[in-house]
């Protein structure tokens, strides 16, 4: 395993600090480049802004974790997470607050932790989004990646990153009982939630990066 200088802490191996903040710069690169994308799926069923909502969101998020990447990996996380609530008035951005939060409770207020726990954080913002969000698989919202994903953690990145893709595509043919896309009942099949959309791609670019140290 790789070994790197974290300031004031000398060499520490494993997943830093640093890592983390760069993990969440991915993610906001990502969504970045699917915005569109996400916000055409979201005009189908709703404001057609989630793309725009997580694009903001994660680059306020990855600013601030950039900013705490010298301290611990905790730091990292909440530090993100107070950034990308204050960015994001939608749903998604208490949701995405919270799972980070859960991420930095997970991680621990530590410099680094061995690369093979962070799978792990994966499992922390699945809970993390169903505390908040009260939704349970089959629902059609973002817990139908997230969940699945979870559940895969053991399996390793590969095996989440196909869970939630499955999860997501399972959406199409769900009828919504939450939030606004619950109104359109059978007008949304068909369809991949946006969210779920969005989650699939945040753990993409989550386990791709950490794949690569």
């Amino acid at each position: 395993m790789r070994r790197r200088d974290v300031p004031g802490c000398g060499q520490v191996s494993g997943f830093t600090a640093a890592d983390f903040a760069e993990s969440l710069h991915r993610v906001a690169e990502t969504l970045a480049a699917h915005r569109d994308e996400l916000c055409r799926l979201d005009g189908v069923v709703g404001d057609g802004d989630h793309g725009l909502a997580m694009a903001d969101g994660f680059a306020a998020a990855a600013k601030a974790a950039s900013e705490a990447a010298g301290g611990t990996l905790a730091g990292v996380g909440n530090a993100a997470a107070k950034a990308l609530l204050n960015a994001v008035g939608a749903s998604s951005g208490p949701l995405y607050a919270t799972a980070l939060m859960h991420a930095a409770k997970a991680a621990g207020p530590r410099a680094a932790m061995p690369l093979a726990e962070t799978p792990a954080l994966i499992a922390a913002m699945a809970q993390g989004i169903v505390t908040r969000g009260k939704a349970a698989q089959g629902e059609r919202t973002m817990v139908d990646a997230w969940a699945p994903a979870a559940a895969a953690a053991p399996q390793g990145y590969a095996a989440m990153r196909a869970a939630a893709a499955a999860g997501a595509e399972a959406t199409k043919a769900m009828i919504a009982t939450k939030g606004r896309t619950s109104r359109l009942g059978e007008r949304a099949l068909g369809h991949i939630d946006p969210g779920a959309a969005s989650a699939v791609l945040v753990i993409e670019a989550l386990t791709r990066h950490w794949e690569s140290l």
